[in-house]
């Protein structure tokens, strides 16, 4: 089973890029387990009490956010919650369209799953 944690604007993407993330992460992956750091559920909360796409999408993200296992980190900051559940092998794969979450992760040998066109792919370290 391939464990993939999902950041904050991943949970956002179907608003936001109408890219419908858990579809995509099964199509990249035959069996996958989506966990999502209580820091990034707390981002979300937070964008989601404003206004405007951002917070829709947040809201969006939030309820998504329903269909992952929670995980508890030290980290308030939703960007190092995921670098630390990565890092200590919690996530075998983490989706983020955040360019310097990806290049924190991918050296540190993780995986990312990221928007290429009107899908997800796969980058390697």
């Amino acid at each position: 089973m391939t464990r993939v944690g999902m950041d904050t604007n991943a949970l956002m993407m179907p608003v936001e890029l109408g890219i419908r993330v858990f579809e995509e992460v099964d199509r990249l992956f035959d069996e996958t387990e989506c966990l999502v750091p209580e820091a990034v559920v707390d981002e979300l909360d937070d964008l989601s009490s404003g206004h405007g796409e951002a917070a829709t999408a947040a809201s969006v993200g939030k309820d998504l956010a329903n269909r992952c296992r929670v995980v508890e980190t030290n980290a308030s900051y939703a960007d190092d919650a995921i670098v630390e559940l990565a890092t200590e092998g919690e996530f075998d794969a983490v989706v983020t369209n955040d360019r310097p979450l990806r290049d924190r992760l991918l050296s540190r040998g993780v995986r990312v799953v990221g928007v290429r066109g009107n899908r997800l792919g796969i980058t390697e370290p």
